[in-house]
């Protein structure tokens, strides 16, 4: 973290400072969490659903934290006392980037429907190879999230790339305030939260204040083989560099000679313009990751890498974050897709075709869906595409779970997939049953559902019938 001292802090924020405690102490870290408290932490005490941060204080101080960050004072604690914490962090996180951007930190900001956690974890490897780089832990990516990714800045850092999600209008807009972007990444808009937006326009709508926050020395990198992406570069003042896996492009990153190898992990050419090409074969499952990986590169290019330089830290790249396409294999030869992460209509379909490609390849193909959430009243409609998408895309075994469950198997079978394989259940516990009674040597299982249903387990209980073979990174 930039050094600041709690007496800065003070001071940036207008917070009144209580007592007792050292003001002069320098700040070593920024946490909301009272169990991550380490010696020099600043503790921001926010109030949630169920507990409020303020009962944590106490616990924080002994644990070492320099300062908590809190809405009144709290007896035995150094307090910065301040109206709402949760704004007072990214005024604070404000402060850190301008400073550490006067002295040479380039932001990249990354935002779209589906892919911006497996397009920032890639975009940071590359980077990385160029210079010291920050990038959220998971998908920190919201009010919170990027004001403690910004947290772990220090004068040394070259790149920070922050990925912004957004559940409404001026969400982006705020996060973009926090952390000002010289670098922004649109990858799609798509159907993630639409019951929460409204619709796809306004999902657009707030896609776009990436772009529009950009100075006009900036680049917004934006995918051209989606519309509603490509129309955002009439909204902002910056450079325009657009990408792409389907065409050609003269001023911009595009792929070329997609094929994927028996794990569905796809190797192509990576072009800059015309003339400049290199070749890239993937660590990560799935075709949907060569968009994620060339978005990806448009933004190195961006920020100033060589284009070979983009394709040697791509083809390096691994995973980092979890439940996102995690392949194992099991000793008896059956692989198991964890995909549990999150779930919407585009990153299911996304995840149905990688399996499909790999029962293409001989393999038969199992299906555990859950319930994709935040859709509301198109909920019924996109879960009965789902089923009837992975009828037609010829998955041969279909296990659901959740609300929908019969929705989208009863979809399925209407699209031909025989009712004897396609089956709807009430429990985790059903479902790994049902499952791995029939699985045999070269099987291959997605297990995919929005967070709140957690088939995290499923897939694992589905790897410990038999055991590990050895673990495929994640992907």
């Amino acid at each position: 973290m930039i050094a600041v001292t709690v007496d800065e802090i003070a001071t940036v924020l207008g917070a009144e400072l209580s007592e007792p405690g050292d003001a002069t102490a320098v700040v070593t870290a920024l946490t909301a969490d009272s169990r991550a408290v380490t010696a020099g932490a600043l503790f921001a005490a926010l109030r949630g659903e169920h507990v409020d941060g303020h009962d944590y204080v106490a616990a924080a101080t002994a644990a070492g934290a320099a300062a908590s960050l809190t809405r009144h004072p709290v007896a035995g604690a150094l307090c910065l006392v301040v109206v709402d914490p949760l704004v007072a962090l990214g005024r604070l996180s404000r402060y850190l980037v301008d400073r550490a951007s006067a002295a040479g930190l380039q932001v990249v900001g990354i935002t779209g429907s589906v892919g911006k956690t497996s397009t920032k974890d890639l975009l940071a490897q590359v980077l990385e190879r160029a210079g010291p780089t920050v990038a959220a832990v998971g998908n920190l990516n919201n009010e919170l999230g990027v004001p403690l990714t910004v947290g772990r800045v220090d004068e040394q850092t070259r790149f920070l790339v922050v990925e912004m999600g957004a559940r409404g209008i001026g969400h982006i807009d705020y996060l973009c305030d926090i952390a000002p972007p010289r670098v922004g990444v649109v990858l799609n808009v798509g159907q993630a939260h639409v019951g929460e937006f409204g619709g796809q326009a306004a999902i657009a709508r707030a896609k776009g204040e990436l772009v529009e926050a950009l100075p006009n020395d900036g680049w917004a990198v934006l995918n051209i083989d989606d519309p509603l992406v490509w129309s955002m570069r009439r909204r902002t003042g910056a450079k325009v560099l657009p990408w792409s896996t389907t065409q050609p492009l003269d001023d911009g990153v595009w792929a070329s000679e997609l094929v994927g190898d028996a794990y569905g992990r796809y190797s192509f050419v990576l072009h800059g313009g015309r003339d400049d090409q290199f070749p890239v074969q993937l660590q990560l499952t799935g075709r949907h990751q060569v968009a994620n990986a060339v978005a990806a590169a448009a933004a190195a290019v961006a920020v100033g890498l060589e284009l070979q330089q983009v394709a040697v830290g791509l083809a390096a790249a691994g995973p980092r974050s979890r439940w996102r396409m995690e392949l194992h294999d099991r000793s008896d030869g059956v692989t198991v897709i964890n995909d549990s992460y999150n779930a919407n209509p585009d990153s299911m379909r996304a995840a149905l075709t990688a399996l499909a490609e790999l029962g293409r390849a001989g393999r038969r193909t199992w299906a555990v869906l859950g319930d994709m959430l935040e859709l509301g009243e198109t909920a019924a409609d996109e879960h009965a595409a789902i089923g009837k998408f992975a009828a037609q895309s010829g998955i041969e075994h279909l296990v659901t779970i959740g609300e929908y469950a019969t929705r989208i198997t009863s979809a399925a079978v209407a699209a031909g997939l025989p009712a004897t394989r396609a089956l709807p259940v009430t429990a985790k516990a059903d479902a790994v049953a049902v499952v791995t009674r029939d699985l045999g040597p070269g099987d291959v299982v997605l297990v995919k559902a929005s967070r709140g249903l957690a088939l995290d387990t499923v897939a694992d209980e589905i790897l410990a019938a038999v055991g590990p073979r050895r673990h495929q990174d994640a992907v």
